[in-house]
C-alpha cells in the first residue's frame, strides 16, 4: 500500500486544498491529511486545531482512502508514524515553490527515505489561499465559492 501525507495548517481548508487531496487520492492507496497545530505560525491559526480537523473531515468525507489526523511533531516524524512514503504539497505560485523547495530539502536531510512531491494548483485555484479567504470574510465578503458550507458558516460566525 502506497501512502501519501498531505500536510498543512488548513486554516481553514479551501476548495484548492480539497482539489489537491482529491488528485493525490487518485495516485495513492491511502492519503493522510495531516492538520498541523502550527501554534508558532504568525499570530497562530484563526481556528483551533480540533475545528480545523472537523472542517477537513467534513470536506473529505466522501473519499474512502483519505484519513484526517492532527499533528504537532516534526513533519518527517509524523510521516513515519503514519507510514507515508511521500509528502505531497500543492503549489500555486513561484513563491510557494521557493518555500516548499527549501522545506523539502530540509526534510530530505532529516529523512532521506521520504519523497516530496508537488501537485500544481488547477487554474481555478491558483490564486486561492486560506489567508485570502479569511481576509475577505473578515470584511464581510462572500467566500462561498472557495470553501465548504461548514467553513463558510464558521467564518461568518467568527467575523459577525
Amino acid at each position: 500500500m502506497r501512502t501519501a501525507l498531505v500536510p498543512g495548517t488548513f486554516d481553514p481548508i479551501t476548495l484548492g486544498h480539497i482539489d489537491v487531496v482529491i488528485r493525490t487520492a487518485q495516485l495513492f492507496d491511502v492519503v493522510i491529511v495531516g492538520i498541523a497545530a502550527s501554534q508558532n505560525k504568525g499570530a497562530g491559526p484563526l481556528f483551533p486545531l480540533e475545528e480545523r480537523v472537523a472542517f477537513a473531515k467534513d470536506a473529505l468525507s466522501t473519499l474512502a482512502n483519505v484519513e484526517v489526523k492532527p499533528f504537532s511533531q516534526l513533519l518527517v516524524d509524523f510521516a513515519v508514524e503514519v507510514g507515508a512514503q511521500a509528502i505531497v504539497k500543492g503549489l500555486r505560485v513561484v513563491t510557494d515553490f521557493e518555500s516548499e523547495f527549501q522545506q523539502s530539502a530540509l526534510n530530505y536531510r532529516l529523512n532521506p527515505k521520504l519523497e516530496t512531491m508537488f501537485i500544481m494548483a488547477t487554474p481555478e485555484h491558483m490564486y486561492l489561499s486560506s489567508s485570502m479567504v479569511k481576509e475577505i470574510a473578515s470584511k464581510g465578503g462572500t467566500v462561498s465559492e472557495w470553501v465548504t458550507p461548514l467553513v463558510e458558516k464558521a467564518l461568518n460566525e467568527r467575523f459577525a
